[in-house]
């Protein structure tokens, strides 16, 4: 695998995992009881940390490309993996194994 798609892959899943991180530990100004400014919505968060986030979401990203390069290297998983999920039907009698 190229270098470039190495780090193409890492980013794509850094996106993913971003969004899935974003929520973890975010509390409303009201459960931290903190006042609400004129005109602030009441489900805007009060303890955004964006630097947690991105060390969070870059910890995560890494693991998981790790384990996407192990794999991609020795086989773990291959589609082939998967065929019980969506058996073929049988043809002319021989067998989709």
């Amino acid at each position: 695998m190229r270098w470039t798609s190495v780090i193409a892959i890492y980013l794509l899943i850094w996106w993913l995992v971003v969004f899935a991180v974003l929520p973890f530990g975010i509390r409303t100004h009201r459960e931290l009881g903190e006042t609400l400014v004129p005109g602030q919505v009441h489900s805007a968060p009060g303890n955004f940390r964006p630097r947690r986030i991105v060390l969070w979401t870059t910890v995560l990203s890494s693991i998981i490309m790790v384990l996407f390069y192990l794999n991609f290297v020795h086989g773990w998983i291959t589609p082939h993996s998967f065929i019980w999920l969506f058996p073929l039907p049988m043809i002319m009698g021989a067998s989709a194994h």
